[in-house]
């Protein structure tokens, strides 16, 4: 992994071999963003992720689990514990590198079309006493900008189907997630199905 992602902007801070490790090593150096597998020795890669991004020490840490097809269910639990999004670990090294860039900058690994399928599939069950987003609430505007985040859409694809620039549209997502409480963009796409603001299937 520390090969892959050797690229001039991103620096590979600490590598652990175990869940345990790897909450240790996130409090230890406070990264922006953590790869996390499912299937970790002594503490599985869940735990590890509700561990990190419930402590304050790692408040600014972004996870984003590692999984194949067969841990669709996982890795939706991981999302609902506060993780940015996913990787598929035969996932292009480009593609990796790309959204790790994508996460720290807070725009999620949600645009490919698997990850939308996971949760259209597992939001049909909600979790109980999860947040619900109040569609009376949002102005016509963060209606539109809830509509393309939900769909994948990163900040310069919004930025373009809504004819602003790109720093207005990260404003715009920014705001969304402060007015409904959601930790990133992973957060959010969950609430609004869970919300029953999108319907799974449905455009």
């Amino acid at each position: 992994m520390r090969v892959v992602l050797d690229e001039p902007d991103l620096t590979v801070v600490a590598e652990a071999a175990t869940g345990a490790e790897a909450v240790r090593l996130a409090r230890e150096h406070r990264p922006d963003v953590v790869l996390m597998d499912i299937r970790m020795p002594e503490l599985d890669g869940l735990e590890a992720t509700r561990q990190i991004l419930a402590d304050r020490a790692t408040a600014g840490t972004r996870v984003v689990v590692l999984t194949t097809y067969d841990l669709d269910e996982y890795v939706f639990r991981a999302l609902r514990l506060g993780a940015s999004g996913f990787a598929l670990k035969d996932l292009d090294p480009g593609q990796l590198v790309d959204g790790v860039r994508a996460v720290a900058r807070g725009d999620g690994m949600l645009a490919p079309a698997v990850t939308r399928r996971l949760i259209a599939t597992f939001a049909r069950r909600p979790a109980p006493g999860a947040a619900r987003l109040d569609p009376d609430g949002l102005t016509a505007r963060e209606r539109e900008v809830l509509d393309l985040v939900v769909v994948g859409r990163d900040s310069a694809e919004i930025a373009a189907s809504l004819g602003i620039s790109p720093a207005t549209a990260r404003t715009h997502v920014s705001r969304l997630l402060s007015k409904v409480g959601a930790r990133d963009r992973a957060n959010l796409v969950i609430m609004a199905y869970e919300s029953g603001l999108v319907v799974p299937g449905i455009p």
